[in-house]
């Protein structure tokens, strides 16, 4: 997996803790299974969040889809 991919799992793994989520509120709130939220945060599985997911995640939490991203990426777009 990339390192970008791991991040964004980590990041949104921890805003679902953080904000006391399930994962079957995750799933609700991205109209998938909870089961891909446990396939997404298991390691081994090869399940990962695409851009429609981090939109509507930024959106449910009013937070900036920036955030999702780590400094270094954006740098090396500049």
């Amino acid at each position: 997996m990339d390192s970008i991919e791991q991040y964004v799992i980590d990041y949104i793994t921890k805003l679902r803790i953080t904000n006391n989520l399930t994962q079957k509120d995750l799933a609700n709130i991205l109209g998938v299974s909870t089961s891909f939220i446990g396939n997404v945060e298991n390691i081994a599985s090869p399940a990962k969040y695409n851009l429609k997911h981090i939109r509507l995640i930024a959106e449910s939490l009013e937070i900036s889809i920036q955030l999702f991203f780590p400094a270094q990426i954006e740098k090396s777009l500049d």
